[in-house]
């Protein structure tokens, strides 16, 4: 057999002006892509600590059900806020349950604030709630979701009003 011969290429990269070019079309989709990623990360954060503390509301309801006595969410204040659930009253015995700490404090993930702004809510054997709450969680770069707790026992999450 007679080996073929590959035929060379004269060319032996890319010019300046080409790799310009590439360079310039990068950087003007980093200066857009760039805080549109940013501010969904932000909103993320408020989101997923609204769809947690939703789920602890849901699990409280849950609990005063299938315990048949009342459960109360109690925020609790400090450096690391956070919340428990007491049986029978706010000021009843906190509920030690897996996910807390050894007092039965929950925290919220991703540095999300948590703030009591009316209740807190009692979550009774019927599943209302007794009176309703409301909760407001904060990112840390500042954004809100106001949870609220209505008086037949509905959790709902809100955006904040302009």
């Amino acid at each position: 057999m007679v080996p073929q011969r590959i035929p060379r290429l004269d060319r032996g990269g890319w010019t300046l002006l080409e790799l310009l070019v590439v360079i310039a079309v990068i950087s003007i989709l980093a200066a857009i892509t760039i805080p549109v990623l940013t501010g969904y990360i932000r909103a993320a954060t408020v989101r997923a600590g609204a769809q947690e503390m939703r789920t602890a509301l849901m699990q409280a309801k849950q609990l005063a059900i299938t315990r048949r006595q009342n459960v109360c969410v109690q925020p609790i204040a400090g450096p690391s806020p956070g919340y428990q659930f007491r049986q029978n009253t706010c000021d009843g015995a906190a509920i030690v349950m897996a996910g807390s700490d050894g007092v039965g404090t929950f925290r919220l993930q991703n540095n999300v604030a948590l703030a009591f702004l009316a209740g807190p809510p009692v979550f009774t054997p019927l599943g209302a709630a007794a009176p309703g709450g409301q909760f407001q969680v904060t990112g840390p770069s500042g954004d809100t979701l106001t949870i609220r707790v209505s008086a037949a026992g509905r959790v709902t999450t809100e955006a904040p009003s302009p």
